[in-house]
């Protein structure tokens, strides 16, 4: 995000909490007004975030390799699988202690 478009975006921020504050003064907390407010203090968080993408990323840049993880082929631990193991969408839960 450019500079100019955060600066717009406080500005445009800034307009709003004043005109918030405006309504919350004539109208008092009813429930619109408060959630405006709410509103307001979530952007203004969103844009505290926008501030740390100033850094500019370069366009097509690498993100490196993914992670590869080998699975075996060997048959599991057939302890795994006792008697009291649930069944998941298999109709629930087959234990023993039932």
């Amino acid at each position: 995000m450019t500079d100019s478009a955060l600066q717009s975006l406080q500005r445009s921020i800034d307009e709003l909490a004043a005109a918030v504050t405006v309504l919350s003064h004539a109208h008092g907390k009813i429930p619109i007004v408060a959630r405006l407010c709410n509103d307001l203090e979530r952007l203004k968080l969103d844009a505290a975030d926008a501030q740390s993408l100033r850094t500019p990323v370069a366009v097509g840049a690498p993100a490196g390799a993914p992670t590869m993880f080998t699975v075996s082929d060997e048959p599991y631990d057939q302890s795994l699988w006792s008697d009291d193991a649930d069944h998941e969408g298999v109709g629930g839960y087959h234990g023993k202690s039932r």
